[in-house]
């Protein structure tokens, strides 16, 4: 046996190294046949001794149907980006950081940050992947999911060739995020044998990696590239640099166009180049992403609530094509508006086939000339390389037939009323259209987060059940749910746990799952920081809450009319009578008790915990005031270490500073 697993071993390292030159540096040194006969012998020793070895290129091919995704925390959050679209914009993000850095400056001057160093790196169309390394061995590939949690997709991504299923590094446990791409020759190539030919590029790669079948990911020829190392032990990186050089000696595919600049007027000349020639890629791009190299003034910049400062995805131009406006439809929102959708000649744009086009209202239909424009050529762009928008007719002197407006409801028949550039129906109770679409809001993942609910099942409620308010999900029984179509026993406590556990959810989600007009996400946390108490926030008056940052006159009337309206009233107060909470989070510094001996200390965290995860860990301890940091100082009081702790361990027991490795202790004093 011991000879048949020699030859294996060669066998895997040959091959391996060959699919490297081919597939990460393009520079095949064999034949296709030479590989083939190599890998056929190699099959046929797996098949003779009963043994795969752990990076062997067999395990690419796709095994069987998978019966769902399973969810997978990553040990590090996965950040989305904040964006700039015009120079203007990114000029404001270079002076936010230089004053962020003058200011640390100031109050840190025996350890000042450096002069900003700026690297330039491609902005890929695809999906996001988060690989987990385990002593040099792929053991888990998620996608970014909500930025914490994602869906588990190892057997998808082992049949990307260029992802290495080991790598030389093998002290600890690290994550790589990357891109899974479909390279747009490739593509074609697909297209001309596929039962189905895909739609683009983005759309192939994404669907591949999130079929249960992965097969059908092995059918597509997927590719990555790699650019960020999220979680790290054993290895200390202190800039880009070593952090592309690290991905690279471990042979990650790492996209040959990495810039780096200190001048940013020569930065933004370079921006404009890469979308000039973003067209002859053979993969998709949408913009470019501009990042800090120095990761020690990353540190000290920090983050928002939902971007990292220290980086800026720079989108590029939308772009424009014509096609035909064939029709207009009016669509009822949750709040009564009636929005314009416009139906377009399907068109190739961006990499997507566009088909509808929002119109915003009746004033941007004439300010547009299109009152008379069905049947005519329009111009469209999909702004931001998202959002599908006409610009108006390709030719303003053709002549179509013209856009009817409605006098009522096209959801209930109601007459409508104008208000100021938009239509509204008045029919709060009764339209239907609005109702189902104030509940799914209120079910949403950003509101109430009850799971398994979607629009279809409000609109099943509504019909079936009379469900008229978001309160009338709180009396909801089992009784009523078993009965209904599609709804058996599991799904039916599935829902209703779901319901009891939104009941607890904070009093920013509860704000922004009522819908208050001209309010989203961001002015309801607003709203819950300041007030901390709904009692509080519905007795207030308009020109109190104009004092709150961003709320102007509209939006702070929108908010008190909201409040004085007597049948919101008395849903909240039926949703309150039922359990929900809609409880202000007090912050760390407030809940936390002085006395305990973690208050005010500064905690690093290090290696794999496993009795509970680093982002639990992290949460206890800025509950009882602790500060956490990412690396480890001579102003650290204690590093809390897991398994496999690498040079932060290494880095606290030389400064002499005091080390928690038993869990049992970790636990008591975290009180999980």
């Amino acid at each position: 046996m011991a000879e048949p697993l020699t030859r294996m071993k060669e066998l895997v390292a040959t091959l391996n190294e060959h699919s490297y030159r081919y597939y990460t540096e393009d520079n095949p040194t064999i034949s296709d046949k030479e590989y083939d006969a190599l890998y056929d012998e190699l099959l046929a020793l797996e098949a003779q001794t009963g043994t795969v070895l752990p990076d062997s290129p067999s395990r690419r091919v796709g095994g069987d149907i998978l019966k769902g995704f399973e969810p997978h925390r990553h040990l590090s959050r996965l950040w989305s980006l904040d964006k700039a679209q015009t120079a203007e914009d990114l000029a404001a993000w270079e002076t936010r950081v230089k004053k962020l850095i003058a200011d640390y400056n100031a109050r840190n001057p025996e350890r000042p940050l450096p002069d900003p160093e700026y690297v330039v790196e491609l902005k890929y169309d695809g999906l996001t992947l988060n690989l987990t390394y385990r002593d040099g061995e792929l053991v888990q590939a998620a996608t970014r999911g909500n930025g914490t949690v994602g869906e588990g997709i190892l057997a998808q991504v082992r049949t990307i060739r260029s992802v290495p299923l080991t790598i030389p590094f093998a002290q600890g446990t690290i994550e790589v995020q990357g891109e899974g791409i479909m390279r747009l020759s490739v593509l074609e190539q697909y297209n001309k044998t596929a039962a189905e030919p895909l739609k683009n590029a983005r759309n192939g790669a994404a669907g591949a990696l999130r079929n249960l079948d992965p097969r059908v990911t092995a059918s597509r020829r997927l590719d990555a590239f790699f650019y960020n190392v999220g979680f790290f032990e054993g290895v200390e990186l202190r800039n880009h640099r070593e952090m592309m050089d690290f991905l690279r000696e471990n042979r990650f595919p790492v996209n040959p166009y990495v810039r780096y600049f200190t001048d940013f007027s020569e930065l933004t000349e370079e921006l404009a180049q890469i979308e000039e020639r973003r067209h002859s890629l053979d993969y998709l791009i949408d913009g470019a992403v501009v990042k800090i190299v120095d990761f020690a003034t990353r540190e000290a910049l920090g983050y928002t609530d939902k971007f990292p400062r220290w980086a800026i995805a720079f989108k590029f131009e939308a772009e424009e094509t014509t096609t035909v406006l064939e029709s207009v439809s009016w669509e009822v929102g949750r709040t009564g508006k009636i929005t314009p959708l416009a139906r377009v000649e399907p068109v190739e744009l961006a990499g997507v086939t566009v088909q509808n086009c929002t119109l915003n209202n009746i004033g941007d239909i004439e300010r547009k000339n299109l009152k008379n424009a069905l049947g005519t050529r329009v111009f469209i762009r999909r702004s931001n390389d998202v959002i599908p928008e006409i610009l108006g007719k390709a030719d303003d002197s053709e002549i179509g037939s013209a856009i009817e407006y409605p006098t009522v409801c096209p959801g209930c028949g109601s007459p409508l009323e104008m208000r100021g550039a938009h239509l509204f129906c008045n029919n709060r109770l009764g339209c239907k259209p609005q109702v189902v679409g104030r509940i799914t809001h209120f079910a949403s993942r950003d509101c109430m987060d009850i799971e398994t609910f979607s629009g279809k099942t409000a609109e099943q409620l509504y019909e079936e059940l009379g469900v008229r308010d978001p309160a009338d999900l709180y009396g909801l029984t089992f009784e009523d749910l078993v009965k209904l179509e599609r709804f058996g026993e599991k799904k039916a406590n599935n829902l209703l746990a779901a319901i009891e556990k939104s009941k607890s959810r904070d009093l920013a989600a509860f704000l922004n799952a009522l819908g208050i007009p001209n309010t989203g996400k961001a002015t309801a946390k607003t709203l819950a920081d300041h007030y901390g108490d709904l009692d509080k926030l519905m007795a207030a008056e308009a020109e109190e809450l104009t004092a709150l940052p961003d709320v102007g006159g509209i939006v702070a009337e929108s908010i008190a009319s909201f409040f004085r309206d007597p049948l919101v009233r008395a849903s909240i107060a039926r949703m309150r009578e039922a359990g929900v909470r809609a409880e202000a989070e007090r912050p760390a510094a407030e809940a936390a008790d002085a006395s305990h001996p973690l208050f005010g200390k500064t905690v690093v965290l290090t290696g794999t915990l496993t009795r509970f995860t680093r982002d639990e860990a992290s949460k206890r301890l800025e509950a009882l005031g602790a500060k956490v940091a990412g690396s480890v100082s001579k102003k650290t009081d204690l590093v809390i270490a897991g398994e496999n702790a690498g040079s932060k361990l290494t880095k606290a027991r030389e400064l002499g500073i005091p080390v928690l490795e038993d869990e049992e202790e970790m636990a008591r004093l975290l009180g999980l």
